[in-house]
Formats: C-alpha cells, sequence, structure tokens
C-alpha cells in the first residue's frame, strides 16, 4: 500500500511539472512573438499642407504647421511628402504644352546638382512629356565667381532653349570667403550673406525672367561633424532667403538620417532591407539616396505640369520630342604609319640633276656685232649680209 501511495505521489509531481513547464513556454512565447509593422504611408497631394510662398506674392502665403506633415509609421523613417504645387501657371509652360513641346526642367548646381538632375531624370521621364536638363557643373557655386559667373553664363546656355521649371542646388563648394568689393568676408559672416544674397537674388530673377518656376534644393546630413555643422548654417541662410523670394526650399536633411537623427549611410528601403543611400565622401548620396531626397520634388513637379497641362485644354502628356537618327559613322581612313629611320644613320646621297640647258633669245637685228657672242657674230653678218 505504502509503495502504491508513493508511485502515485511521484506520478502527480510529474505531470504538474510537465504542465507548468507548458504553461511558462507558452507565455514566454506569446510575449515575445514579433508584431507586425505597419507599412510607410502613402502620402498623397491632398493630404499636405500648400507649400510656402508664391512667385509673385511671397508674404501671402501661410505658414506650415508642424502638425500638417503626415506621420510616419511606427519604426519606418519619415518620407518626403508630395506637396501640390499652389503658385501661378507661368504662360511659358501653357504654351510650350500647347504646342505639343516637352516640359523642360533645368537642374542647376555644382557635382551635388549632377546628383539631383540624374534622380530627377529617372523619375520624370520623356514618356510623360519631360525633358530633364542637366545645367549643373562641378566645382562651381556663388562664392567663385572670379572663376565662373553664374547669372552670365547660364543665361547665355539659356538663350536658345529656356526652361519652364528651374532647379537649383548649390552650396557644397560654398563653404569658403567670398571676395567682393576689394574684400574678404569670412564664411557666413553679415557681408558674406549680403553678398550671396545679392548674386543669388539675380540668378532666381534670370530664370524667372526666362519664364521658369523655381525651386531650391537643401543640402543633407553630412558625415563630418563640423561641416556639417556649416552645412545647417547654410541652410538655415537660404531657407530664409528663398522665403523673402518666394521660392519652394526643398528639405533634404530629415530625410538622410537614421531614427536617431544621425547619419547613416544605410538607410532602410521600400521593402525595409537597409540601402546604401551615400557615397563614400560622406557628401554626396548615391543613386538610391538622390532619388529618396527628391521623390517629394519630382511629385510636386507633376502637380504643377498637370494643372499647367489643364490651363493648356488637355491632360494627356504631349509625345516625346522627336529625335533625330545618329549621323552615319565617318568613313575610315587607313592612315600609313610613317616610316622609322635611325636617326643616327648617314644622310641618303643623292645625285644632283645636271641644269636645264639656258636658252638664250636671238638678238634683236641691227644689234652691233661688237657686242655679240663669238658664237653669234657669224649669224649676225649674215643676216645683215641678206
Amino acid at each position: 500500500m505504502r509503495a502504491a501511495f508513493f508511485l502515485f505521489d511521484r506520478t502527480a509531481v510529474l505531470f504538474l511539472g510537465v504542465a507548468a513547464g507548458a504553461a511558462m513556454g507558452y507565455a514566454f512565447g506569446v510575449h515575445n512573438a514579433t508584431e507586425p509593422v505597419a507599412p510607410p504611408i502613402e502620402v498623397g497631394a491632398s493630404d499636405v499642407a500648400a507649400p510656402l510662398g508664391t512667385d509673385t506674392h511671397p508674404a501671402d502665403a501661410p505658414p506650415a504647421q508642424p502638425g500638417d506633415a503626415p506621420k510616419p509609421a511606427p519604426g519606418a523613417l519619415p518620407e518626403q511628402p508630395t506637396v501640390a504645387e499652389s503658385r501661378p501657371i507661368q504662360p511659358g509652360i501653357v504654351n510650350a504644352i500647347a504646342a505639343g513641346r516637352p516640359v523642360r526642367v533645368g537642374v542647376f548646381g555644382d557635382s551635388f546638382g549632377d546628383g539631383i538632375w540624374s534622380a530627377l531624370y529617372n523619375q520624370l521621364s520623356r514618356k510623360q512629356g519631360y525633358q530633364v536638363v542637366k545645367f549643373s557643373q562641378q566645382a562651381t557655386g556663388f562664392t567663385r565667381y572670379k572663376t565662373l559667373n553664374l547669372e552670365e553664363h547660364d543665361r547665355a546656355r539659356l538663350a536658345p532653349a529656356p526652361v519652364d521649371i528651374a532647379v537649383i542646388s548649390f552650396g557644397a563648394n560654398d563653404m569658403m570667403g567670398v571676395a567682393a568689393n576689394g574684400h574678404v568676408y569670412a564664411l557666413l559672416s553679415p557681408n558674406w550673406k549680403a553678398e550671396i544674397a545679392r548674386r543669388v537674388t539675380r540668378y532666381v530673377a534670370m530664370l524667372r525672367g526666362q519664364g521658369a518656376i523655381v525651386y531650391w534644393v537643401g543640402l543633407p546630413k553630412m558625415r563630418e561633424a563640423a561641416y556639417d555643422a556649416d552645412v545647417a548654417r547654410m541652410n538655415a541662410f537660404y531657407r530664409d532667403l528663398m522665403g523673402q523670394l518666394g521660392v519652394a526650399y526643398v528639405e533634404t536633411a530629415p530625410y538622410s538620417v537614421d531614427t536617431d537623427g544621425r547619419y547613416a549611410a544605410y538607410l532602410p528601403g521600400a521593402d525595409g532591407r537597409q540601402v546604401l543611400m551615400r557615397a563614400n565622401d560622406g557628401i554626396h548620396m548615391s543613386m538610391n539616396g538622390y532619388v529618396r531626397i527628391t521623390r517629394g520634388l519630382a511629385g510636386r513637379i507633376r502637380t504643377y505640369v498637370d494643372r499647367a497641362r489643364g490651363e493648356a485644354g488637355g491632360d494627356a502628356a504631349p509625345p516625346p520630342p522627336v529625335v533625330a537618327p545618329p549621323p552615319p559613322p565617318p568613313a575610315i581612313v587607313r592612315v600609313r604609319p610613317p616610316k622609322l629611320e635611325d636617326p643616327l644613320a648617314p644622310a641618303p646621297v643623292t645625285n644632283p640633276s645636271p641644269p636645264a640647258p639656258e636658252h638664250r633669245a636671238p638678238p634683236a637685228k641691227g644689234a652691233p656685232v661688237d657686242l655679240l657672242p663669238p658664237d653669234l657674230r657669224g649669224e649676225e653678218e649674215g643676216n645683215r649680209s641678206e
């Protein structure tokens, strides 16, 4: 009897232990299960506030409200919002669309502008009726007018074919003093700001004078701390100046950092996987990075063009421009290589050709015989005797 009770007691303890372990394991598994993360919010043109400023009355535009921006999903990075363009439609773009010409988007800037051009070129296709033209040049800027005056240079380039939309991105090469009026003004000093503001204002006026609506693209977060601090100050300067000029300022720094607001070479892409966004120098972007910081700008340009197409009387995109066939390749001319001669070899000896016989004109009749050559005296005397 005692043995049976002992066996029953052990069996009960074993059963209770298994049951308790199962309960603990179940509880542990439930609390550590991965919860799904909601996908990023798709931003439409009607979901965000209107942009700052207009080309004609910048002071009349309402300031953006912090709560107007779309909230990113938990754990996701914020996306550049697509803002519906509300500035007045320029007459030139309406006439261009009515005539069937593609919308010309000009990108002006330095080497960073080269990347902006490449990103917009891939987002605004020719099939959609866009022609994205590269005007950016490396090693240029508003502090380097002694090397290249941007206003004069680009005015000449735009004269034969103006643009309908101008996208500007300068500043990466302007982290230096500026020479003006016989002085060199330190970076972001009051005199520096006054001189650069004068040059930029004239540059924007030049672009508007030939019929373009203007955008200014700011610089992203930089890897080196001191350089990033200067970039942040320069972005603030241009943000304020563009507000005064009624130019749309496109923010890029908030969309070039990780969830902690720090510089990161890799950021999660649309599928959540890490994607290389920056170049090795810690300044420029990769192609994916340039697309990320211009996606909202491309959408904003589309809203502007859609409005212009509505005013032109048609919503359909014009056909892409006819591209002339490439010229035929030049004819291949085979040139025989020159014969190499030994520079130390003696010069070849050539026999001089005999001189041509000298033709003597006959003397005039009546010439004194004593003045004639001996071989002609007899002939002359014979002529006289005749």
